[in-house]
């Protein structure tokens, strides 16, 4: 059976922040809008959805659509809903964010994406829309909850230094660590598992590798295991 509505409702966006890391600097992934309004403006990946689509599925195609990523770590962030955020009409948004490891993916614009690329998020252009403020949400966010949850590890190859593994979270949190102290507290986890391998090709004396083990992880949050760095 159809309903009809007397009242006028908001429309429903999805927009997408996504974190990457290169060397020792977080990136943030922004499109220059093809289409009004904010033409040519830098903004962040999204768009509207659909009526049959999930929240999830919506922000998965459109990042699929305008950067050509798939296959990457998204979480629900926040809903953004001011008067006046959008110039077309009322319209509400749910934001994600996403983490990618840079090397594992190439961005290509597409859609009503002019072009995607990778700005450090601390020299960002002004973007259109709210999105300033969702970047500035988003980065907060990322920043508490790396400290409590291993998401890190998303934006790191496979294998790994302890100093990648430093520099991360320094870049994330924004303020140097103390090397001895963190690795101490890295490496209690229980987490880390020591590779048989060191660094390839590289001019300084070749650190060893560890990777994530992400299958103990989950069998010891089942548990009420608390991550901690």
């Amino acid at each position: 059976m159809s309903v009809s509505y007397e009242h006028p409702r908001p429309a429903l966006t999805v927009d997408c922040v996504v974190f990457g890391l290169d060397e020792a600097d977080l990136k943030v992934l922004l499109i220059r809008r093809e289409l009004d309004p904010f033409r040519g403006r830098w903004a962040l990946p999204g768009g509207f959805v659909r009526v049959e689509e999930a929240l999830d599925d919506a922000a998965r195609r459109e990042l699929a659509e305008e950067t050509g990523l798939s296959g990457v770590f998204l979480e629900q962030l926040y809903t953004f809903g001011a008067l006046g955020r959008d110039p077309r009409e009322r319209v509400v948004s749910v934001a994600y964010y996403a983490l990618v490891k840079l090397g594992d993916h190439r961005v290509k614009a597409a859609t009503d994406a002019r072009e995607a690329a990778w700005f450090a998020v601390d020299d960002t252009p002004a973007l259109a829309f709210d999105h300033d403020e969702i970047l500035a949400v988003a980065l907060e966010r990322l920043k508490g909850k790396v400290r409590y949850r291993p998401i890190g590890f998303e934006l790191l190859p496979p294998k790994f230094t302890l100093s990648q593994l430093q520099r991360l979270y320094e870049a994330i949190l924004e303020r140097p660590l103390d090397k001895r102290n963190f690795r101490k507290k890295a490496l209690g986890t229980g987490l880390l598992v020591e590779l048989d391998e060191v660094e390839q090709d590289v001019a300084h004396r070749a650190a060893r590798l560890y990777r994530f083990d992400r299958r103990k992880y989950e069998r010891l949050e089942k548990d009420g295991f608390s991550f901690e760095i």
